[in-house]
This record gives structure tokens, C-alpha cells and sequence, in this order.
């Protein structure tokens, strides 16, 4: 019994420590795009975008686009959501809603001079 227990605990604290930050960093073309979320979860999650070009100055005038899709199943359409992420200071925050768990395909699109670099990867919601 004291072992079904600890194991269960153990469980909780993973499945704790897996709902923590979740953060890329990643390059874009000629920018280091640096994503985090504090607590992935479904429903609101706030983002933090940080973006430095090659020098390593902070990128502020950018148009940043978050988008994240599911791809459709058996039983659920395709959903695909798009947010501007806006600028404060010298990162970009905003919030996606994520509407139910699973692995959503993610893309910040950093538009700058007419020309858009992107990154691309999946986000697993619980």
C-alpha cells in the first residue's frame, strides 16, 4: 500500500513539474526568437517573446504573430487561431487561448522590413 502511494505522489509532482515553463529558442532568419509560456495550459496562456538580431540588440519594431493549429480528426474539425503579439519594452507579450489539450503546431512569424522569419514547433498542452 505505502508503495501505490509514494508512486502515486510521484505521478503528481511529475505531472506538477510537466505543467511548468515551456520555452524555445530557436533562430529565425537572422534573429534569435526566445518563446515562453510560464504554465501551459488549456484555456488562457500568457506568451513572452524576445527577439535580438545578430548583434544581440533587442529587435522592438517587429509585427509578431503568434499562430497554432490542430490538425483535424475523427471527430474534430481543424482549428487554427492567429494572435498579434505586441511590444513592451524590449519583448512582446500577448495571450493565446488554447481551447483543448494536445499537441498544438506553433509558428511565431516576426515580420520586419517586408520580409517574414519564422520558427516552428509543437506545444503540448495537458
Amino acid at each position: 500500500m505505502k508503495k501505490a502511494v509514494v508512486f502515486a505522489v510521484i505521478i503528481f509532482l511529475a505531472g506538477i513539474a510537466y505543467a511548468g515553463e515551456f520555452e524555445v529558442k530557436e533562430k529565425a532568419g537572422r534573429y534569435q526568437v526566445e518563446f515562453k509560456i510560464d504554465n501551459v495550459r488549456v484555456g488562457a496562456n500568457k506568451v513572452k517573446i524576445e527577439i535580438t538580431d545578430e548583434s544581440g540588440e533587442y529587435v522592438t519594431d517587429a509585427k509578431v504573430q503568434v499562430e497554432y493549429s490542430m490538425p483535424e480528426g475523427i471527430d474534430l474539425p481543424l482549428m487554427n487561431f492567429k494572435t498579434d503579439i505586441k511590444p513592451k519594452g524590449h519583448e512582446y507579450l500577448g495571450m493565446i487561448k488554447i481551447p483543448m489539450a494536445g499537441t498544438w503546431t506553433t509558428v511565431v512569424n516576426v515580420i520586419r522590413g517586408g520580409k517574414t522569419s519564422s520558427i516552428k514547433f509543437d506545444l503540448e498542452v495537458h
